[in-house]
């Protein structure tokens, strides 16, 4: 098989070693089987910045793609970033290291995985929430890259009608990091969820921070301004808003913040993972968090692999495929009526059985 023809030339020999001493890159690591082998299929892993123990992303996509592992009786090799720039490197190890499957964790690594997998065609690549594209960010398909990407939408439609069935105030709020796809989709459904409960309750519950119909809203500018997100949090508190979900990375803390110091008893929504376990510390104020599932996206992915069934179609994970979904209201479940809890597990048949039908131009598309 041949591996690794021109992306990181200097790897050719002491690929490992070289890599350790340059700093391009950590050399990969291998995590032992818990089972019989019964596969010689070889899975990897890379990490984006927050390496394999951020309790997120990384974490939650390394734990799918180890428990498909430990089903085939084989190890994971996995290597984990330090900087952006050793992406490339990182990839390049594990293809000499003679992996079948290497799972790219994020966007960021986007471009160093099409690099990768236009130069050695012969090893497959699952992209976890994103898909490759030109240097123009036209769309490109390859025959080994697989996108594993998420229908939002459809869980944060049953968040929206939480956060319209706990308000008291009657105003929800929420605010993105920048207006990116993957950010207004989480929107677009929350609009929704309100929406429908408005509809089933004749309420009216208003939601500020977000226009479906115009695609416009509340922005910090980016997924790191600490200060900004709470200004911006403070902006929705003036306005009577008493839950708040940030699409915004962990901006979410400094809306915590704001609603500590201005002694709101309100909650925030998580994304992405359950912040009721990434930041407990602030665990009163979570009423649920919208998941992308990427323990259960990884695992089906690896497997299929593994069963000589990888195919560049995009997983999208949805509903009905436990792709996405709410987490438990943990702390604020005494909080609601259970009435509101059963209306939001009928409301989740719906879309799954398409009763409900959940509607956004940001939904990925197969």
């Amino acid at each position: 098989m041949q591996r690794r023809t021109s992306v990181i030339p200097l790897l050719a020999l002491g690929a490992i070693s070289a890599l350790v001493l340059s700093g391009c890159g950590s050399a990969p690591t291998t995590s032992e089987p818990s089972g019989a082998a019964t596969s010689d299929f070889v899975p990897c892993a890379v990490s984006d910045l927050t390496g394999f123990d951020d309790k997120d992303f990384n974490e939650l996509t390394y734990n799918g793609v180890k428990e498909a592992a430990d089903s085939l009786g084989v190890e994971v090799k996995a290597t984990e970033s330090a900087s952006e720039d050793q992406y490339s490197g990182n990839i390049g190890a594990l293809i000499d290291e003679g992996c079948d499957l290497i799972v790219t964790v994020g966007f960021a690594l986007a471009s160093a995985t099409r690099d990768a997998a236009q130069v050695d065609t012969d090893v497959n690549f699952a992209l976890i929430d994103s898909r490759v594209s030109n240097d123009d960010f036209s769309p490109l398909e390859l025959d080994n890259v697989k996108p594993v990407l998420f229908d939002t939408a459809q869980a944060s439609v049953l968040a929206g009608y939480l956060a319209a069935g706990a308000t008291k105030t009657g105003v929800v709020g929420t605010y993105g990091g920048m207006p990116f796809p993957s950010v207004t989709v989480f929107m677009d459904g929350f609009a929704d969820g309100i929406a429908e409960y408005n509809t089933v309750h004749s309420a009216s519950v208003k939601l500020i921070g977000w226009d479906k119909e115009a695609q416009d809203g509340l922005f910090v500018g980016s997924f790191d301004d600490q200060n900004q997100a709470k200004i911006l949090t403070e902006g929705l508190i003036d306005q009577n808003v008493d839950i708040v979900m940030p699409v915004a990375g962990t901006l979410f803390k400094s809306s915590i913040e704001a609603f500590k110091d201005r002694s709101i008893d309100g909650a925030i929504i998580g994304v992405n993972s359950d912040a009721f376990v990434s930041a407990p510390e602030y665990k009163e104020y979570y009423l649920t968090s919208v998941l992308k599932n990427l323990t259960t996206a990884a695992n089906e992915v690896t497997l299929a692999a593994a069963d000589g069934k990888f195919s560049n179609a995009p997983y999208i994970g949805t509903l009905e495929n436990d792709g996405v979904g709410i987490a438990p209201t943990h702390d604020w479940e005494s909080k609601l009526d259970a009435a509101l809890l059963d209306e939001v597990e009928k409301l989740k048949a719906d879309i799954i059985s398409g009763a409900f039908v959940v509607d956004s131009p940001s939904s990925p598309k197969s």
